[in-house]
């Protein structure tokens, strides 16, 4: 009898324990697409403002909340697959089945994300000529640049207006950034979230402009 309590006792420690493992893997998924994550940069496109392999937080309000983004915004968002060139847009497979929806949008296992910053909104005409990127027939003030780097016409879209929905996005470092110059206009239902906060390297520490 006393043995059959205490392996009722260790089932129902055990279950419990799973139970809490579930809990607090369910609440960081939430935190994670809802709030905010941290990622490791992977990219050079945003150097000198974002180095490759420094950490950042991702605000998820943009999403979540639906709130508007501003022009010198720095966001991620899924990677485009083609580009519709007759509509200077870009253009995303629909991803199928549950576990592939779940793999890709909840646990992004298989997902890829570019990071960029955010040069014009629907309705802005950008073109870029002579090295220098006009917005609404202004030339763009640009201070996060290195001084001297011209931006190269790189890709084909450099004189798009910017469709209802859609941003135009690229990075700083222009000789090294795939961006809207090449995949086109964004929609903006595929940002991830605005990022915020730089948090690693700890010298860098701090708010990212």
């Amino acid at each position: 009898m006393e043995k059959e309590i205490q392996k009722k006792s260790i089932a129902r420690e055990v279950l419990e324990w799973i139970g809490c493992i579930v809990a607090a893997f369910v609440i960081a998924l939430l935190i994670k697409y809802y709030i905010f994550t941290p990622t490791l940069v992977k990219q050079g496109s945003m150097t000198p403002t974002i180095l490759d392999g420094e950490r950042v937080l991702i605000s998820r309000f943009v999403r979540t909340f639906n709130l508007e983004l501003k022009r010198g915004d720095i966001v991620t968002f899924e990677s485009p697959a083609r580009v519709l060139e007759e509509e200077q847009i870009a253009q995303y497979d629909e991803i199928k089945g549950l576990g592939n929806k779940l793999s890709y949008y909840v646990l992004e296992l298989t997902k890829t994300s570019f990071i960029k910053r955010v040069i014009g909104l629907a309705g802005d005409h950008v073109y870029i000529a002579n090295g220098k990127v006009y917005l609404n027939e202004e030339e763009l003030n640009e201070p996060y640049l290195v001084d001297g780097l011209e931006t190269p016409r790189k890709g084909m879209f450099y004189d798009v207006v910017v469709p209802d929905g859609y941003i135009f996005v690229m990075g700083d470092n222009r000789t090294g950034s795939s961006d809207s110059r090449e995949f086109g206009c964004i929609p903006v239902d595929k940002v991830e979230g605005r990022v915020s906060f730089r948090i690693w390297p700890l010298s860098k520490m701090g708010k990212v402009n």
